[in-house]
């Protein structure tokens, strides 16, 4: 699996592009990856077939496709919002080490 950031680093330069070793083993030290040269061939591959995938959904024509947050139609159910709970504030700021005008008093911790 190919950490989401090495894709971004990768992916930084425009498409089309030759992808080469040198720029999975480059991401791979961004990323703080240690990768052997053998992994890199895999991942130079999977990378191919990625940006590949990507340039062939590039010529595709969206001309008139509405953009869509899911790729179905979902409706959230909504509830009413409402209190449900019995108010306890006051219960619980009776065991508090300290409590000033509702709001629980903290050491400082930073200075």
């Amino acid at each position: 699996m190919i950490p989401y950031a090495t894709l971004v680093l990768i992916h930084a330069t425009p498409l089309p592009m030759a992808l080469t070793l040198d720029h999975v083993e480059r991401a791979a030290r961004l990323a703080r990856i240690a990768i052997e040269s053998s992994e890199a061939e895999a991942v130079l591959e999977q990378l191919q077939r990625i940006f590949a995938m990507i340039e062939e959904m590039q010529a595709v024509d969206v001309t008139g496709v509405e953009p869509m947050s899911h790729a179905q139609d979902v409706v959230l159910r909504l509830r009413e919002d409402a209190v449900t709970e019995v108010d306890q504030r006051e219960l619980f700021q009776s065991v508090a080490p300290r409590v000033e005008a509702g709001l629980y008093l903290v050491p400082k911790v930073i200075e």
